[in-house]
């Protein structure tokens, strides 16, 4: 067993309280970190240049949004998966257009746009867009009829992946022949065989499970993951208060205490690591789940992340059928 290497970050980088704070993302060309209330339907930025002082929302909207990504070419807007599907946002005024819905006219008969909505996902070396759709809590029950779509550069809509819980972690390693995806509900990030050509994933098997011994407690799960320069895993534990590096072979070989008990999702800007968290608004009569709930906090881990890709397909706005 290597030795685990041991972190802990005592206070919030920005102080907040999101219901589901999630997606963060660096805008690398604008030194920005762009990330999301899913609960509270906000997207906010921070520029980094400036510090927490400058954090804004860019817009309350009318959708859940659960994950972005920046367009190759296109500096004035941000792609995304949310409510009903994949769309295209303005950085700077959050107005919004749809460019492709994801479920099929049977699906939509039986309610699904509005009993589930988009959650975790990232775009690949090609510039595929790929995103978890998960039941929707604020409108539907617990349901194991999630699915994984892939947005393909050239419009049309792959289903890689379905009968899904709560998708997290969509990353690829160094190589690009394994993607990294967990169903966080079965305490499991799954890794699998990937063409880079055609996007086609095969061969599921486990890369990482919670220990046995639930060090980390009862209630913990992997959540948003992201992998760094030397092609380490940096997973979030939601309701673990840690965030974890995971070797390649899928060994803990450093952890990070946060303080508070939901963090969601790490990324790197840089050579520092952020962290989104929940429960902002998860508590008693709708307050914290602990004092820091709902922030997002900032250390720096002396290595820094893997490129983010752009995605490079169509943005003109879908034609409803």
């Amino acid at each position: 067993m290597p030795e685990v290497k041991k972190y802990e970050i005592t206070e919030p980088w920005l102080r907040l309280n999101c219901g589901l704070g999630e997606g963060p993302f660096w805008e690398e060309d604008t030194n920005s970190l762009r990330f999301l209330d899913v609960v509270k339907q906000t997207v906010h930025r921070v520029d980094l240049n400036a510090g927490p002082s400058s954090h804004k929302v860019i817009r309350e909207f009318d959708i859940s949004i659960g994950c972005t990504a920046d367009i190759e070419g296109n500096p004035s807007e941000f792609a995304f998966a949310g409510k009903y599907g994949f769309g295209i946002a303005n950085k700077q005024t959050g107005e919004y257009r749809w460019i492709k819905k994801v479920w099929t006219d049977e699906e939509k008969a039986a309610g699904k746009p509005e009993k589930y909505r988009g959650n975790d996902g990232a775009v690949d070396s090609q510039g595929r867009f790929w995103a978890g759709f998960m039941f929707d809590p604020l409108t539907s029950a617990w349901a194991t009829e999630g699915a994984v779509f892939r947005l393909n550069t050239d419009g049309s809509l792959d289903r890689p992946l379905s009968n899904i819980t709560i998708p997290n972690g969509t990353t690829w390693n160094q190589a690009d022949n394994t993607l990294y995806w967990a169903d966080s509900p079965f305490k499991t990030i799954y890794q699998f065989d990937y063409d880079v050509t055609t996007g086609a994933i095969s061969n599921k098997r486990p890369f990482f499970t919670m220990p046995e011994d639930k060090r980390y407690g009862e209630g913990a799960v992997p959540d948003g993951h992201c992998i760094d320069e030397e092609g380490y895993m940096w997973t979030a534990l939601h309701g673990g208060s840690h965030v974890l590096r995971i070797s390649p072979e899928g060994e803990i070989v450093a952890e990070i205490k946060v303080p508070t008990q939901q963090p969601t999702c790490p990324c790197f800007c840089g050579d520092e690591l952020f962290i989104t968290s929940a429960g902002g608004t998860g508590g008693p009569d709708g307050n914290g789940v602990d004092e820091f709930a709902g922030s997002v906090f900032k250390i720096n881990v002396g290595v820094r992340g893997l490129k983010r890709f752009k995605y490079k397909g169509s943005v003109e706005a879908e034609v409803e059928r």
